[in-house]
């Protein structure tokens, strides 16, 4: 046998194993690892509607704010005064002045102080007016001195430092006033805009119309992600199922085509060698038969004429051409017409058209799968609509509602009352700005006067050659000063009363409110029973669960908690047996595991195709005896070699002395040579074509029954294989399918879980909110408002050594007496 037919079937037989042992563990393949896009993404819309977080901005004025922290401070050292607030609350009747004092008593030090100013500097504007009527108040220097120009120098010093200072802070005055300004409408308008954001976000947890996007019903409109995604998987379920079973089956669908295809061509070829075979050696004992006599006659020519004693030497040629006899005899090889006679007619069937109508068959399974499965497509796509009606009814019977229409009705309330007050302030603040700002403008002119009297006085003072002369520009100094002396005086007891004003305001909001809001001593204080009235019942209002109080409230609802775990809502509905999977997917899997379809029903060989294999097989092709044929071709058609001998006689011609043996040797050659080359040469060819088909059966012949008998079987193992096969890998897919889009279902309800619980239902803005109403009500408006009353409180102060340095200042812008006298 060849080596490389036995390659060739080694290769097949590895190939059938290999389909084999690849189909063997389909059942238990693990499916595909899912990547990326097995992650769904859901839109969180309802951060649309989330308080926004206000921070302290830091500013150039913080020192500035500082200080007058530290200031109030020392005024109010009193801690909350808790007893007197609670008497306030629940019966206001009962609060007597003396408490009030007493908490207060900085306050009222600092008001008194006040007062006495506003009578005092008035009163001795009023004598200062007197007395420069009578002379007396701002005239002249009695008499030189030589510590004149000291005093003055020191004067005008004393006078500068302090209109640097009134200047200084009556621009803090100024800034700050326009902060205030700045902040309060925003301020005032965020209180309602706050209290409106916050009702519309308990308003919107719960809500459930149809196209809303917010709160809980946003959560179950969130449904269409997963639920457009497995539309998406569905629509390439069929064809990805349908190539699986192609991917996985056609290494052993394509050995068995293959190994068909191989018994088909050896039923061809042989059928042809057989012919070839026959008809060859048919051929050969024909010639046989017509060369025998010419070359009897030729042989006893020969012999004949190198045994004539004329021939010189023909003696050493005499045997050779006695040998001159006939070879192989095919006559007596095994005839194969009955082999012939077995196989007439065969090929009945068309093989390749057979290979080929097997081969698109198999390659057809996906296109089949779609086909078959068109049906269980539908139906789920219409099963995923029934199941987004079932999602619903998580939104439908969310208990919130209960929980959240007293906070809702409470905010409300709030944003009605708050609005009177809120326009109150407003009014307030806007005389406050006018006040401010015509009282800082005049302190401003106050400064300009007195800049104005010294830079004159100075000038005066340096053009005036003896100090008894006049001088208009010095006199004319003297007066801007007085003017500003009389300014001062004028208006001084305005700006303490506008200071005094905003002072007892602000700072009150500062230590009674701002300072225990940052150390939660006013959490503390409404979390004790008894301190508020029952109309003022925040944990009833908000609906908060009788353990907890405001505090714990605003801590959680700050740490991200939500009103599911604030309120415990889980005590009322267990949202875990809401979103148990198999409520939303049984119906689903079920339609999947129940789904069935014959997609492996491949025919590869029909009957008349096995029938003419079998008649093959058992056609005798491996009985004939190839070894006769064999033994007969080592023969030759001659025995003694025609060329050898037509060259030994031309040899011989040439050593002949006598013409006529010469020219009859010359003849035998040169017959010897045709004879070769007309019928010796032709039969040599009929024996290398014989001998071509002889070599291909006697290697096929052996091994044919067992070749066909295992294609056959083969081909017959995977026609049955293939369903069982086929059914197996499609369980297989719809199992990883299902497994896959489970995966989805679970991923929904868990999001679903995790924000209603965390982030629809989120309590955070509410403490977003209260921070946000200390930023607003003391890092924006009562840091300023305090820095305002504080600066212009110096300013207010220090107009008195401004007065005294002015008034002693205008005496030596004026000429001395005793020199004019």
């Amino acid at each position: 046998p060849s080596p490389s037919l036995f390659a060739a079937e080694a290769m097949r037989a590895a190939g059938l194993l290999l389909a084999w042992a690849l189909l063997r563990p389909a059942a238990t393949q693990q499916c595909h690892p899912a990547g990326p896009g097995g992650v769904l993404r859901f839109t969180d819309r309802h951060a649309e509607i989330r308080v926004p977080a206000l921070h302290r901005v830091p500013s150039s004025l913080d020192p500035l704010y500082g200080l007058v922290r530290r200031c109030l401070d020392l005024i109010q050292q009193n801690p909350l005064p808790t007893e007197l607030l609670r008497a306030a609350l629940n019966d206001p009747s009962s609060v007597r002045t003396s408490q009030v004092v007493q908490y207060e008593l900085g306050y009222v030090v600092c008001a008194a102080v006040a007062l006495l100013f506003t009578v005092t500097v008035p009163v001795a504007g009023m004598c200062f007016c007197y007395c420069r009527g009578r002379r007396r108040c701002g005239g002249r220097l009695r008499a030189h001195r030589r510590s004149l120009g000291c005093r003055r120098h020191c004067l005008l010093a004393c006078l500068s430092l302090t209109s640097l200072v009134i200047l200084t802070s009556v621009v803090c005055a100024f800034v700050t006033s326009q902060r205030v300004k700045a902040q309060m409408e925003p301020g005032l308008g965020a209180v309602p805009a706050t209290l409106r954001t916050l009702r519309q976000h308990i308003t919107n947890i719960p809500q459930v119309a149809p196209l809303s996007w917010q709160g809980v019903q946003m959560v179950v409109d969130q449904f269409e992600v997963p639920r457009q995604q497995i539309i998406s998987d569905l629509g390439g379920l069929s064809w990805s199922v349908g190539l699986s079973i192609h991917t996985q089956l056609k290494a052993m669908t394509y050995a068995a085509l293959a190994e068909l295809q191989d018994r088909a061509g050896d039923l061809r070829t042989s059928l042809h060698h057989l012919q070839i075979l026959d008809q060859t050696a048919r051929a050969l004992a024909s010639a046989r038969a017509e060369l025998e006599p010419a070359l009897r006659e030729r042989r006893g020519r020969v012999v004949a004429l190198l045994d004539d004693p004329r021939c010189t030497s023909c003696a050493s040629v005499l045997g050779r051409a006695q040998g001159l006899e006939l070879g192989a005899n095919y006559s007596k090889v095994p005839s194969v017409e009955k082999v012939l006679k077995a196989l007439a007619g065969l090929p009945r069937s068309d093989f390749a058209e057979m290979i080929r109508q097997g081969n698109g068959t198999f390659n057809s399974i996906p296109e089949l799968a779609v086909e078959r499965m068109a049906q269980v497509i539908q139906d789920l796509r219409d099963e995923m609509a029934r199941t987004a009606e079932k999602v619903q009814s998580i939104a439908n019977s969310f208990p919130l509602p209960d929980y959240t229409r007293p906070v809702s009705e409470a905010l409300v309330k709030a944003e009605d009352r708050s609005q009177p007050y809120l326009r109150e302030v407003e009014r307030f603040e806007r005389y406050r700005w006018i006040a401010g700002t015509v009282l800082c403008s005049i302190i401003l002119l106050i400064l300009a006067c007195n800049v104005m009297g010294m830079a004159l006085g100075a000038y005066g003072l340096s053009k005036r050659e003896d100090p008894s002369d006049y001088e208009c520009r010095g006199e004319a100094g003297a007066k801007f000063l007085l003017v500003g002396v009389g300014l001062a005086f004028l208006f001084s007891w305005l700006l303490i009363l506008l200071v005094l004003a905003t002072f007892l305001v602000g700072g009150n909001i500062q230590t009674l409110v701002c300072r225990n809001w940052v150390n939660q001593e006013i959490y503390k204080f409404i979390d004790t029973p008894g301190n508020l009235p029952p109309s003022m019942n925040l944990t009833r209002q908000l609906n908060l669960r009788r353990d907890s109080n405001l505090s714990a409230t605003y801590r959680e609802c700050k740490s991200g908690a939500g009103l599911w775990e604030v309120l415990q809502l889980d005590r009322s509905y267990d949202l875990d047996e809401h979103l148990k999977p198999p409520k939303y997917t049984a119906d689903f899997q079920k339609r999947l595991g129940d789904f069935t379809a014959h997609l492996g029903d491949v025919r590869l060989l029909r009957s008349e195709g096995r029938q003419d294999l079998e008649t093959f097989a058992h056609s005798g092709v491996d009985e004939v005896d190839y070894g006769r044929f064999q033994e007969e071709m080592k023969n030759p058609v001659v025995q003694t070699s025609l060329p050898g001998l037509a060259r030994s006689l031309e040899g011989l011609q040439k050593m002949q002395r006598n013409s006529t043996v010469a020219g009859r040797l010359a003849a035998e050659a040169q017959a010897l040579w045709q004879m070769q080359n007309s019928t010796v040469q032709s039969q040599e060819a009929l024996v290398a074509k014989l001998g071509e088909s002889v070599q291909f059966l006697s290697h096929l012949a052996p091994h044919l029954k067992e070749r066909v008998k295992t294609t056959l079987a083969n081909t017959a193992s995977v026609e049955a294989r293939l369903p069982v096969h086929a059914q197996q890998i499609l369980r297989q897919e719809i199992g990883c399918f299902t497994r896959k889009e489970l995966r989805f279902f679970t991923q929904y309800l868990n999001w679903v879980g995790q924000t209603l619980r965390e982030d629809v239902a989120s309590c955070q803005p509410l403490a977003t909110a209260l921070d946000n109403g200390r930023v607003i009500l003391c890092d924006r408006i009562a840091d300023p408002w305090n820095a305002f009353w504080f600066s212009l409180g110096c300013c207010t102060f220090f107009l008195i050594p401004s007065i005294i340095f002015a008034v002693r200042l205008t005496k030596h812008f004026r000429p001395i007496r005793n020199r004019l006298m």
